[in-house]
């Protein structure tokens, strides 16, 4: 069994402590900037160790992996300094803020034999290795287009994470990340073309954004994202054949497949919505249990350069970067 140290007891990481405790993990130490917070989440998931701060869990010989739970402006340089201690890593999307970073941090993983993951949903729920099988074997045809829309009202307050540079604020990185995705996973290769435009906040971080994207095979995608409207968190796989409709697709249990040349719609079910993120511990389990060098980023690097391009292109950029 896998000893495990938390970095940052916020919210999500409340979840996944949750989900460590399911699939019947041990979490030995907590590191937390507030010592109060740190107790309290100790309290709640019966962690024997708390540190006031990230550097005690480093230190801890006993941690095999660590969680990071901090807002994504903080990830590249906990991340470098949990590998540099011995540490898989599994840290919340968005992994890093930039590709130079992500470069770095695979770079040093594999120095190290370490792994490296994000704690992407969708690169683990069972719904997606059943539509992927069902893409693999022809039965929509050929993908030729796909469209992704997600939105989410956050308090217009310029000081919390959404809104604020200094914590690498905006859509693209906190939701955007879902949506590119989810385009990556079905698109056959990279995008050569990325064309966008984009609304910004008072702060500068983009608040909302339309973005075209096509590869050299002519596949197309299209992404709408906001932070000041509601609307169903909904993508669409189009082939020459068939579609694929999901709803809140970032942890999808079913999707929609309508066979066009049939003129028949079929429901495919698989996994839960609320077991997300122990598929993402069970996902860490095996790689680690594999005991070989390995960087899990299966299509992190190209959403990492689409960000880097569309905030180049948006002239939006971090302080600390």
């Amino acid at each position: 069994m896998m000893k495990w140290g938390i970095l940052g007891p916020g919210s999500i990481a409340h979840h996944f402590a949750e989900a460590l405790q399911k699939e019947g993990e041990s979490i030995l130490a907590v590191g937390a900037r507030n010592k109060e917070k740190g107790q309290a989440f100790a309290e709640k998931f019966d962690i024997p160790r708390v540190y006031e701060g990230f550097q005690g869990v480093l230190d801890d010989s006993e941690v095999d992996v660590v969680y990071i739970a901090t807002p994504h402006a903080f990830h590249y340089e906990t991340i470098i300094e949990a590998l540099k201690h011995g540490k898989h890593v599994l840290a919340e999307k968005a992994i890093t803020v930039n590709s130079k970073q992500l470069d770095e941090i695979t770079a040093l993983a594999a120095e190290k034999q370490l792994i490296v993951a994000e704690a992407m949903t969708i690169y683990h729920m069972p719904i997606y290795k059943e539509l992927q099988q069902l893409v693999d074997a022809g039965k929509i045809g050929d993908i030729q287009t796909l469209s992704v829309n997600f939105n989410s009202i956050k308090e217009n307050d310029p000081k919390n994470r959404f809104f604020n540079p200094d914590l690498a604020g905006g859509a693209l990185l906190d939701i955007g990340v879902y949506a590119l995705a989810f385009v990556r996973m079905f698109i056959q290769e990279e995008p050569s073309e990325v064309i966008s435009t984009v609304t910004k906040h008072e702060t500068g971080v983009d608040q909302q954004a339309g973005i075209i994207l096509k590869n050299k095979k002519g596949q197309l995608a299209t992404i709408t994202l906001s932070f000041m409207v509601e609307s169903p968190e909904r993508a669409t796989v189009m082939g020459t054949k068939g579609f694929i409709d999901m709803e809140k697709f970032s942890r999808a249990q079913h999707a929609t497949v309508c066979y066009v040349e049939q003129g028949k719609t079929e429901t495919i079910e698989a996994g839960e919505t609320e077991k997300a993120l122990q598929y993402e511990v069970k996902a860490m389990k095996e790689l680690i249990e594999k005991d070989v060098p390995h960087v899990t980023l299966p299509y992190t690097k190209d959403v990492m350069k689409i960000m880097d391009q569309l905030r180049k292109q948006w002239e939006i950029s971090f302080s600390f970067e």
